[in-house]
C-alpha cells in the first residue's frame, strides 16, 4: 500500500509565479545548492554570480529549476574545472505535475493499482491511495 501526494497540472502562469516568487524564497532555496557544494565538496562557486530561474515545460508537465550564470566564469569542484558562459545554466530540479489520469498510468507502470484519490476543491493537489497489483 502507498499513500502519495501529487501536484496536479495547473495554469502555467500560476506555476511560474509560485516558483519565481517575489519574496525570493524559492531562489534562496535553489541557490543554497551552490553554497552546499562550496561547503561540502570544497567547490568555489561565486553564488552571487548566479541567478535563479524556474521555467515551465508545459509539454513535459514539469518545472525546471535553473541556476543561471550571470557572467562568464570558471569554477572548481571535486577536482574538476568547469567553465560557464554568461546565461549558461545548471538544472537543479525537475518538479513534475500530473493529471490524475497521468499519475494513475504511471502508478500502474510501477506495479501499483490506484484505489482512491482525493483532490482539493480547486484541483491543485491530489492524494492517491495505491495498492500493489
Amino acid at each position: 500500500m502507498a499513500l502519495i501526494g501529487v501536484d496536479l497540472r495547473k495554469d502555467p502562469k500560476r506555476l511560474r509565479a509560485a516558483y519565481n516568487d517575489k519574496a525570493g524564497v524559492t531562489a534562496e532555496f535553489n541557490l543554497n545548492v551552490l553554497e552546499r557544494l562550496n561547503r561540502e565538496l570544497g567547490a568555489d562557486f561565486h553564488v552571487e554570480k548566479f541567478s535563479h530561474r524556474a521555467v515551465y515545460d508545459e509539454e513535459k508537465g514539469r518545472i525546471e529549476m535553473r541556476l543561471v550564470s550571470t557572467v562568464p566564469q570558471h569554477v572548481h569542484i571535486a577536482g574538476e574545472e568547469l567553465d560557464f558562459a554568461k546565461d549558461e545554466y545548471i538544472i537543479t530540479e525537475h518538479s513534475y505535475k500530473y493529471s490524475v489520469e497521468e499519475f494513475h498510468a504511471l502508478a500502474r507502470q510501477a506495479g501499483f493499482e490506484p484505489k482512491r484519490v482525493w483532490c482539493d476543491e480547486d484541483r491543485l493537489f491530489s492524494v492517491h491511495y495505491l495498492t500493489v497489483q
